[in-house]
């Protein structure tokens, strides 16, 4: 059961219009020229830019025709000995695989079975070469040799030998064929599991929150760095081993942005796919063929167009023409931009935006807190906070008292440290990984997957494993109230992937039609997340109206009340998952709910208790 998105939003109420692909307008002269139509986004409310001239007004003229995959010339695939064949073999592929990280792991996994079908291919390949090149060395020197005549009849025999048995031989070869099979059948043994093209778009955009929530620079990213636009703030995250986006990496992060109709993004991507185009362009490299000079400029053309610059449309238009001056698309793009300064002038738009694709308020506060930038101090006097031994009267607690580090009062939010052993942590982790699905939220009375909680999680009853049990009883003596079904919930273990977060949302159910009153125990009263795993960099919870987040502590056990004892949810619990910028997060959340703690948590009609 997912938990309930706040904001512009509310997911309880209804549903966000799906990202899929967009409309597109109607261009008469389209299916003339070729090149696709332009895509509209009926949906994108926050345009990132308001250009000069209206969009509709370049939208319906017809010689503006820009790029999609279909009509780039660097989509080609590799096509060596047979390899390029390849991707033909496989069928749409499991997605999802960017939403937790243990499924990226397996998929690394199942990229080191590839490797190993492909150096088996190397092997056998390299020996036929291998004896193809001595059968061509021999022939040759027998041509260059001038007393190898055929007057000698030994050389004619020779020479009928090979010309009616050795030649056909090494044409009709089925060696390469059977060698190119044993690498298809590799993949066709994978082929379920391996990533498919929403996963690619997915890592992608994964890679877009990262830049957004923690302020990163898109040429920092491409050479490996975590470094915040602010050149006065250290690095975020330091890897052991730095590694740089190719130029095709960053023409597809771009593409995926532009084709969503996202010019912010796509143009600060696109800028440094080109930047890295142009130091390569001219040698062949494998990994760039996918995505040229000319393809990036293209798109990145079109992204200024439509973000209202258009001077800086014509500029990389021309370069386009450069390289593929008989593209009558562009030649009659370029006319058109010439004559739009000429009409309008250069003037530009107001600067791009960044646009705020899931509605969400409060994004500032979030991602300054997501950063460590927010106000953490707390307003109370420190004495009410601080660190402690805590019973809570539970004989459970008696040998061995938990840590308790009270962080908050109101709302009160305290941490348990070293509330699961290391132990533990792993097997709740090893029980719950093989049932990982794609966490989703509720929405009416549907459940959905969103684009604003990128992870996957599982369930667990108590009777899962005598751990899972010894942990309940944990939580029951730490909080004092019921956990016992259905007062609680099963416990839900959550992997989150890459980029992995959760936008700012309440744990309580903020309407009477939520999904959560299905259970017939009321809403839930509290929450107890326990961190399984640490992290590197990122991946805080964020409490927004708090104005504090608290960091991943491996082992600690976070709690807090969703409701006041008068029953009404309480705001100042809006919390968020911040992306994980690097590590892997692995949290277990038990949220329990009213009844069954009537005598245990008493209720008040006080309205501000």
């Amino acid at each position: 059961m997912g938990t309930e998105r706040i904001g512009n939003r509310i997911v309880i109420a209804g549903l966000t219009p799906a990202r899929g692909q967009p409309a597109e307008p109607n261009h008469t002269r389209a299916s003339q020229e070729g090149p696709p139509k332009p895509h509209h986004h009926p949906h994108h409310h926050h345009h990132p830019t308001t250009p000069l001239i209206p969009i509709p007004s370049f939208r319906s003229l017809p010689f503006f025709l820009p790029p999609t995959a279909a009509s780039g010339r660097g989509m080609r695939a590799v096509g060596v000995l047979g390899l390029g064949a390849l991707l033909a073999w496989l069928p749409p592929a499991h997605t999802d695989t960017f939403s937790a990280l243990r499924s990226v792991r397996q998929a690394r996994s199942n990229e080191g079975r590839l490797l190993r079908r492909l150096r088996a291919y190397l092997r056998e390949e390299s020996a036929r070469l291998r004896r193809l090149s001595r059968f061509y060395e021999k022939v040759r020197a027998l041509h260059q040799d001038p007393g190898a005549s055929v007057d000698n009849p030994l050389l004619a025999f020779s020479l009928i030998k090979r010309l009616s048995s050795d030649w056909p031989s090494v044409i009709y070869s089925n060696e390469a064929t059977e060698n190119s099979h044993a690498l298809h059948v590799g993949f066709q043994e994978l082929q379920g599991e391996l990533p498919g093209a929403e996963d690619l778009d997915g890592a992608a955009r994964a890679l877009m929150r990262l830049q957004d929530v923690y302020a990163l620079s898109v040429k920092g990213m491409a050479n490996g760095l975590f470094q915040p636009t602010s050149t006065d703030r250290p690095p975020l995250y330091s890897p052991g081993r730095r590694v740089s986006l190719s130029a095709d990496d960053c023409f597809h992060v771009g593409k995926v942005a532009y084709e969503t109709g996202d010019y912010y993004h796509s143009i600060a991507w696109l800028e440094e796919a080109v930047s890295r185009f142009r130091l390569s362009y001219g040698s062949w490299n494998p990994e760039e063929e996918r995505g040229s000079l000319e393809d990036a400029l293209d798109y990145l053309a079109f992204s200024y167009f439509m973000a209202g610059n258009i001077s800086r449309a014509l500029t990389l238009s021309k370069e386009f023409l450069n390289y593929d001056p008989s593209n009558q698309r562009v030649t009659r793009n370029v006319a058109k931009y010439k004559k739009l300064l000429a009409t309008h002038g250069d003037r530009m738009g107001t600067p791009l935006q960044r646009p705020n694709a899931t509605q969400l308020q409060n994004r500032d506060a979030y991602e300054e807190l997501c950063q460590g930038l927010g106000a953490q101090m707390a307003p109370e006097q420190p004495s009410h906070l601080g660190c402690s031994y805590e019973t809570n009267g539970s004989p459970y607690l008696l040998l061995q008292p938990a840590k308790k580090e009270t962080l908050r009062l109101q709302p009160y939010i305290v941490l348990y440290h070293d509330f699961v052993s290391d132990a533990e942590a792993e097997t709740i982790k090893g029980l719950a990984g093989p049932w990982l699905q794609r966490s989703v939220v509720a929405s009416g009375e549907k459940q959905q997957k969103v684009e604003y909680r990128i992870s996957k999680s599982a369930w667990l009853k108590d009777t899962a494993d005598p751990v899972v049990r010894a942990l309940e009883l944990r939580m029951a003596a730490i909080t004092g109230l019921d956990l016992r079904p259905p007062y609680a919930e099963y416990l839900q273990v959550v992997n989150y992937g890459l980029g992995g977060h959760y936008e700012p949302h309440f744990d309580h159910a903020t309407s009477r039609k939520s999904p959560l009153y299905r259970m017939k125990s009321g809403n839930r009263i509290a929450t107890v997340m326990i961190y399984l795993s640490a992290v590197e960099a990122g991946g805080s919870t964020a409490f927004i109206y708090a104005n504090f987040s608290v960091p991943v502590v491996k082992n600690a056990a976070l709690f807090w009340w969703n409701l006041r004892r008068n029953g009404d949810g309480d705001g100042d619990t809006l919390h968020a998952g911040c992306p994980v910028l690097a590590g892997d997060k692995w949290v277990a959340n038990k949220w329990i709910h009213e009844y069954g703690q009537e005598f245990r948590r008493p209720c008040s009609q006080d309205p501000q208790d």
